[in-house]
């Protein structure tokens, strides 16, 4: 960890374990206050471990687009834990940027992980925007099989995630212009882009 400057890196440390601790809660009564962590700049950039472009799915650019990722991530998402003592954090000015491991865990009982793949096959196998006849077939074989396997590991998921951020001084709070989730692979991605 970056010790120059120990009081803008204690700074920076207190708005880590914030977003951490908001992420734990998930309180949605708090949500517009968790908020003030993130610019309000329309410059605000965020990408969720979906996001592939700006501007789609969780490549969320701009304040409101954040909000409702965050939203969606307390929603439906696990325990968000940072390894704090490993994270890398630099700051030059009003800039600061971070880096660090963290991992996302949830319990998913084996009965509702099946069901919610069966509920989720239901709409792939209506919806033809999601490929052809074929691509669709294909996508529910991998998926079914994925789902069964990893279902067998246990009900408790623990997922290693990338986060890292940078953080702009703004009149006098250190705030979040930009982050990013990202997943660790060690298969093939989960997305490829038809190259025909």
């Amino acid at each position: 960890m970056n010790q120059a400057g120990s009081a803008p890196i204690e700074e920076i440390k207190a708005v880590l374990l914030r977003f951490q601790e908001g992420y734990l809660q998930r309180d949605a009564a708090a949500l517009d206050e968790f908020m003030q962590l993130f610019s309000s700049n329309t410059e605000l950039e965020v990408i969720g471990t979906g996001g592939i472009y700006p501007g789609d799915d969780e490549w969320c650019c701009g304040p409101a687009a954040v909000r409702e990722l965050v939203k969606n991530d307390w929603e439906g998402w696990g325990d968000f834990r940072l390894e704090m003592e490993r994270a890398h954090i630099h700051i030059r000015g009003e800039v600061a940027w971070c880096a660090a491991p963290a991992t996302v865990t949830m319990f998913i009982e084996r009965e509702e992980g099946i069901q919610d793949y069966l509920d989720y096959l239901q709409a792939l196998a209506k919806d033809e925007d999601l490929g052809s006849p074929e691509e669709r077939l294909l996508e529910i074989l991998r998926g079914s099989s994925n789902t069964l396997c990893e279902l067998q590991r246990g009900e408790t998921f623990v997922w290693p995630l990338r986060f890292s951020a940078v953080l702009i001084n703004d009149d006098g709070a250190w705030r979040f212009i930009q982050m990013q989730f990202s997943f660790a692979t060690t298969r093939f991605p989960d997305v490829r882009i038809n190259a025909g």
